[in-house]
Parts: structure tokens; sequence; C-alpha cells
């Protein structure tokens, strides 16, 4: 036990590592006549070196933080390069860059984007865990496993070895595949289009192996080397190489869910892989615990049979489903128009349509075979989740003449905002909001930015945000665009994302950002919401003498 609880130790000291980014230096800025005043505090034990001011390289070292009054350069900004040092490690150097014109303006990226992406995950993996459970790879394993922990005498302490070992083997898997890949490889497997395409075409293979045409097995000798090691192996060691057995043997049903949830996790963040699998785990993990403390229950588990089929069939359709959202993201990076929204959304109805049939077939099947109280649940149930199925279907047809279907926004095709004045090309947006001299909305969002759906359908589609955005010059800009509209040879998204991180200090997706006709900032950044009230107070004309003082 104490090896395991060692082993999880250090997944859990790898994934705070992953997860802390030093911030030990803290900007505040004042305007000061045509200057800024700028001052950094340094945490103890840190001091900071000033690498570069507007351009201009320097090398000037502080230990408790420092003040600086800098005059604007050509463009109106003031930019500090730095970076800091502790007596072990010192931070990336980064660039902070101050706007003259905002009068002191609070810059405060917002975080529940990201937070809410790793909830999500966290939520999908205990989802797709429990799905798991019912597998045919899974359920008959369960009371094998745990009288075999009876029978050693271990019951309860082998069974949270063993749950244990499950979780370690899982967040293991999702950390791996954050080292192999790194975080910016992460980042671009969601805008890349030949691996989006290599994803849907592995979801369809994952959803015909449900469908029955085949198994996706891994070699029969790693499950007979890691049985064996099982029966021999004494000790927590004999519990642990039990656990990679169950792994091992289980792949052909937990395989395609994992698949899902790792491809669906790969798009968010460098902690993302080991979130899902950390959900992942502790569902798979629960059974095995709660029928080792309470045995007897065992005598209610329904047996193995057809209905665990159907399961299988019906997580068949909803791959099929979730893999064009990854053809999808491809083809509006590069604007091949093969699956524009209202198809997207017909193929989805397709997919529900179907399954509802299916489990209407099924349920018909089960109730001329009514044997006892149980089979007539099931027969209920089956006729419930096909009423569900084509309910769904019927939500959807709306979306087919422009309705938001909220339920599916994450994933379709992303509505344009609606309003008078719309620019995707920034240079262009930009001239006609001079020519007018009409404030501009930017709009920084990507084809793969599953939070960016929801706030499109949301916010932006609420009427009163669609009226309150007239008075603008809206830009949007997808920072994940492959095309390249300017023909200068780089990518749109490219140049979109540089000059989000350059100009505007951030890489996160939503953001907004109120502009002046002369491009100057006018308001504090807005991030990620839901709310559309929220959004409509952030529109509203800010007096100068309510901005806030510009904080990092």
């Amino acid at each position: 036990m104490r090896h395991v609880l060692g082993i999880i130790t250090c997944l859990c000291l790898s994934l705070t590592a992953l997860a802390h980014v030093w911030q030990p230096v803290h900007w505040t800025g004042e305007k000061v006549g045509d200057s800024l005043l700028l001052t950094a505090t340094v945490d103890s034990g840190w001091h900071l070196t000033i690498l570069a001011i507007n351009e201009q390289e320097v090398l000037q070292e502080y230990v408790g933080g420092c003040s600086l009054t800098l005059a604007p350069d050509a463009q109106g900004y003031a930019r500090v390069r730095y970076n800091a040092c502790d007596d072990e490690q010192c931070t990336s150097p980064e660039t902070f860059t101050f706007p003259l014109q905002t009068n002191g303006l609070t810059y405060n990226p917002n975080t529940e984007s990201n937070d809410t992406s790793l909830w999500w995950l966290l939520l999908m993996g205990l989802l797709g865990g429990l799905i798991a459970i019912f597998t045919p790879c899974v359920w008959p394993i369960i009371p094998m496993t745990v009288s075999l922990f009876l029978k050693r005498g271990g019951g309860l302490k082998e069974a949270l070895l063993f749950g244990l070992s499950i979780i370690v083997i899982y967040v293991g898997l999702g950390l791996i595949v954050t080292l192999l890949f790194g975080a910016s490889a992460l980042n671009a497997i969601s805008t890349s289009a030949p691996l989006n395409i290599f994803f849907f075409l592995l979801l369809v293979v994952f959803a015909l192996s449900f469908f029955g045409l085949f198994d996706l097995t891994l070699p029969a000798s790693w499950s007979t080397v890691l049985d064996k090691r099982a029966r021999t192996a004494s000790g927590w060691m004999s519990i642990v190489f039990m656990a990679f057995t169950l792994v091992i043997v289980s792949f052909s049903c937990t395989g395609p869910i994992i698949g899902t949830l790792l491809v669906q996790a790969a798009s968010n963040s460098l902690l993302a892989p080991a979130i899902g699998m950390l959900g992942f785990a502790i569902a798979l993990a629960i059974p095995f615990t709660l029928f080792s403390l309470f045995p007897q229950w065992m005598k209610q588990m329904p047996r193995s049979g057809e209905w665990m089929q159907t399961i299988k069939v019906t997580l068949a359709f909803v791959e099929l489903a979730f893999s064009l959202k990854f053809l999808s993201v491809a083809d509006m990076a590069y604007g091949w128009g093969i699956l524009p929204r209202w198809l997207f959304i017909t193929l989805w109805i397709i997919c529900a349509v179907a399954l509802g049939i299916y489990l209407t077939t099924k349920g018909i099947q089960a109730a001329k075979q009514w044997q006892s109280q149980r089979s007539v649940i099931y027969t209920l149930s089956l006729l419930c989740a096909a009423l569900l199925s084509f309910a769904f279907a019927f939500y959807l047809i709306p979306g087919l003449r422009g309705a938001p279907v909220k339920a599916i926004a994450a994933f379709a095709p992303p509505q344009q905002i609606k309003a008078q004045n719309i620019f995707t090309n920034y240079e262009e947006g930009m001239l006609f909001a001079r020519q007018e001299n009409k404030p501009i909305l930017l709009h920084f969002t990507g084809y793969g930015c599953v939070n960016c759906r929801q706030m499109e359908a949301s916010v932006l589609d609420n009427e009163e945000v669609k009226q309150a955005l007239n008075r603008f010059v809206c830009i949007t800009l997808y920072v994940d665009s492959r095309r390249d509209e300017n023909n200068n040879g780089i990518a749109d998204g490219d140049e979109y994302s540089l000059l989000q991180r350059q100009q505007f200090g951030s890489n996160a997706q939503p953001q907004f950002l109120q502009l002046t006709p002369d491009g100057i900032q006018s308001a504090q950044p807005f991030f990620f919401s839901t709310k559309p009230e929220e959004f409509l107070q952030w529109l509203q004309p800010t007096p100068d003498s309510d901005i806030p003082t510009f904080t990092f």
C-alpha cells in the first residue's frame, strides 16, 4: 500500500508542477501626463531582471521591485521585457504591454474558460467511466475480481488498492500523452487539419467496433503475462498486476471511450488528458470498492446479457455524431466547405433518428419476452431512451433554419455574430471603422474552441446583445484559420494569434476588446461568459473616470 500511495503522490506532484505557472512579479501602471509610471512588486525570495524597455535592450536587476517612468513608443505603448529568478529556477522572459491612452485600464485575464473546460473534462471522464462499467468487457469481471479479494481475506483493503492502481494507471496514461506531445503540440492538435481528419477517422473506426464489425484488442500475450504475474506475485504487486490485466482485457470496450476522451482533451490544455483520465479511472474503480464493502449487493447485480450489447451500439451512434466535430474543424479551418452547418445538423438528426429506431426495435423485442419485473423495467427503459432520442432529433430540426440549438453549440460549426457591420479580415474592418468613425468590437475566437461556441449560442444570439452590437464595427478573427486571405504565404490564424498575444497580451479564446476607431483600447477585455447581462453591461460606454487601474 505504501508503494502505491507513493506512486500516487508522485503523480499528484507532477500534476501540480504542470498546473502551476510561477508569477512572482506583479505590475501596476498609472498614467502620469504623457508617460506611464510602472511599478513592479516581487515575491519574497525572487529578484527581477529587466531585459528590454520599448524594444531597447537593458540589463538591470532588482530584488524588492522597482518603479519605471516610461514614454510611449511610436504606437502609443510602453513595453517591458523581463524575467525573474530565485535560488533554484528562472521564469521564461515575458513582455507586458501598457497602452498609454487607456488611462490605466485593468488587464485581468479571465481563467474561467480553462477552468470550465477542465471541470467539463472531469465530468466527461466520470461519465465515460460509468458507461464503461456496463460494457461486456468490464461488468462480468466485477464479481470475479471482488470474489477473489474476499477469498484472499483482503476485502476492502485489496479493493481500495485495486481502485487506486486503476487510477494511477489511467492518470499515468494521461500524463504520458502530455509528456509525449507537450503543451504547444496539444494546442496545435486542435487546429491541425490532418490530425482532426485522423481523429475523425479514428472515432469512425471506434464506432464500427462498437457496432460489432470487429473487435479492437491489444495483444493477447500482454494480458496472459500480466495475469500470470498477478497469480504468482504476492502482496500489493499482485493487486497492481490485476489492475493492469483489467485495463488490457477491457480495452476492446474501454478503448473507444478512452480514445474519444483523449482526443477531446488534446484540444483543451496541458492538464486536460490527465484530468479526463482521472475522472474515468475514479468512476471505473467505484464498483470494485463498493461491492467489496457490501458483497451482498452482488446478488442483486443483473446478469450479463443483451442489454450490454445495446449499450455498445448506442455508444456507436454517439461516436459517429462526435466524429463529425473533428471533420468540421478541419473543414472550417481550411475553408473546404464540405460540411456546412445545415449538413452537420442534418447528420446529427440522422444519427438520433437511427438510434431511436434501434432502441424502439430492441424495446419491442424485449416486450415479447417479459418474464420478470426486471425485464419490464428494461423494456420501458429502452422505449424511454428511444423517445428521448426522437425528441432530440426533433429539437435539432430548427437548427436547419438557423436556430442556435444550444445543446450542440459546442460541437456544431459556429454562427456568425449578427450585427450590421461584420468583418473577418482585420485590415478591412479597421479601415471601415476609421472611415465611418465607429467604435470597434474585436473578437478573437477559434473554429475548434468549445467555449466560443457555447458563448455564441448563449450570449451573442441574444436579441438585446445583437441590438447593442449594431453600434460597433465587429471584427471576428479565427486564430486557428489555415486560410491565406492576404495571399502573403502566412495563414490568417497565425497572424491573428500573433496579434492577440503581442498587442493584447492574451492567447485565450474567446476574447473581446473594445477599440476606438483609431485602434486604441477603450475598455478592459472581456473573456468567457454564458450570461448575456454581463456582456451587455461590458458593452456600455465607460466614462474615463470609471476605468480602473491598469494591473497585471
